[in-house]
């Protein structure tokens, strides 16, 4: 059968939601199947009419049934609770989840990076409250690693878990587009909304969900600003270094080049760059593997662009940046051979 990380501490205006349903069933139907449908081809016309600049709207706590696809991973023997959640992921069939491949694969006491054992965690369906008595908590039966997936770097930052049965309570799935409407839904501009229980002011692990309307930005553009913040922390520590060695100016300047030439770019062509230029709104610790989300008609249909992947951290790494502008987000229409294949292989 085929298959089709946010803290918003924000008040401000209402968001349109989607909400549960009765129990979904996959039947014999792909998520993918509407990405292939003729559907498809209206509604990239309709996107690709729209004009660009569309706005953050703001963010809010989620109404309870907004967002029925998302899920809280949680650390399992320790209840329902704020503390036993690490991340967030969305349900893209009845028995598989869709997360970031760094919420699975950690480092030991020995610095290694490994995966988690499965049976270590559960998934938390059915509610927008992390509380107890809320939702149906389920066993992890398997989890799948993008195998490109490298610990400490984020690129291919995506994973699967299959749950050891599907959901008894009511919600829905969610779809995953191909590349050709990948492309269009992450033209800058373009609003999507994320959702999560991240960490809200003051580092604390909140009960409900929240969720914000952020919007697509250039890649290129995010780029350059990460690469300008990195390279201002960095030159301090370097001219210390070159007037340690006695080097001389032309010298200095040739290795600070041939330094910058060769750091990497931290949002590759696998991630997507979403956020406001005026910052304050963007995705936070415990919001990571949840999804990032494009509306693409009146009567209600998400599409999941993308999966909280990492943002800028605050002070001490501990909370995160209030003033951040964007966070990167795994871009999930690179990867649909790869999720087809592992759901196919394991019935």
């Amino acid at each position: 059968m085929k298959f089709a990380a946010v803290l918003v501490a924000l008040a401000g205006l209402g968001l349109g939601t989607a909400t549960a349903q009765d129990f979904s069933a996959d039947g014999s139907a792909s998520p993918f199947a509407w990405a292939e449908s003729g559907e498809k081809a209206q509604h990239m016309e309709e996107k690709a009419a729209e004009d660009s600049g569309s706005r953050v709207i703001g963010g809010e706590v989620a109404d309870e049934g907004a967002w029925p696809w998302q899920v809280a991973l949680m650390i399992k023997g320790k209840g329902v609770t704020p503390q036993a959640h690490f991340c967030g992921g969305s349900l893209v069939l009845d028995q598989w989840v869709l997360t970031a491949a760094h919420c699975v694969h950690m480092q030991d006491p020995q610095g290694q990076y490994r995966d988690i054992n499965p049976q270590a965690i559960q998934v938390l369906a059915g509610t927008n409250t992390i509380a107890e008595g809320q939702g149906d908590l389920i066993d992890v039966a398997a989890l799948y690693r993008f195998p490109g997936y490298v610990g400490g770097v984020f690129d291919n930052d995506i994973a699967l878990l299959k749950l050891a049965r599907a959901p008894q309570v009511p919600y829905q799935t969610i779809k995953i587009p191909d590349a050709e409407l990948g492309d269009l839904l992450e033209q800058p501009g373009v609003t999507t909304t994320v959702t999560g229980w991240g960490l809200i002011d003051g580092g604390e692990h909140p009960e409900d969900m929240r969720q914000a309307d952020i919007q697509m930005l250039p890649r290129d553009a995010c780029n350059q600003a990460l690469m300008e913040a990195r390279a201002e922390v960095a030159a301090k520590g370097f001219v210390f270094a070159a007037k340690t060695f006695g080097l001389t100016p032309e010298d200095a300047q040739g290795a600070w080049e041939e330094l910058v030439s060769r750091a990497p770019i931290p949002i590759s062509e696998n991630m997507i760059c979403s956020g406001t230029y005026e910052g304050g709104k963007t995705a936070c610790s415990g919001d990571s593997g949840g999804p990032l989300v494009v509306k693409v008609n009146d009567e209600g249909l998400y599409i999941q662009a993308g999966v909280v992947s990492w943002g800028l951290s605050g002070e001490g790494g501990k909370n995160c940046n209030e003033q951040a502008k964007f966070s990167a987000y795994t871009r999930t229409a690179n990867y649909l051979e790869w999720l087809n294949g592992i759901i196919a292989a394991n019935p």
